[in-house]
């Protein structure tokens, strides 16, 4: 199923994503630091949720208290937990 997600205090504006079962995949990022932002997206295509969240969740950018990995992180699992 596809998904989007709004993200909340990072520069992207929205992240896109493909979730089968478990697995991610098709993952596109809104706005936001492109090359970065792109090499995220490209490791972490056919991770499943779990892994991403392991991951990613919690990492920061800069004095933020959130960064676009991790709202990825929490994406993935909100989808995952039919709360998106």
């Amino acid at each position: 199923m596809d998904y989007s997600y709004q993200t909340s205090g990072v520069c992207s504006m929205e992240i896109h994503f493909r979730l089968d079962d478990d697995v991610v995949t098709d993952i596109e990022f809104v706005g936001g630091c492109n090359g970065n932002l792109k090499a995220i997206s490209k490791l972490c295509d056919g991770m499943t949720v779990d892994e991403i969240e392991e991951k990613l969740a919690g990492n920061t950018c800069g004095y933020k208290p959130t960064s676009c990995a991790d709202q990825l992180a929490r994406a993935v699992r909100q989808a995952y937990d039919g709360k998106l």
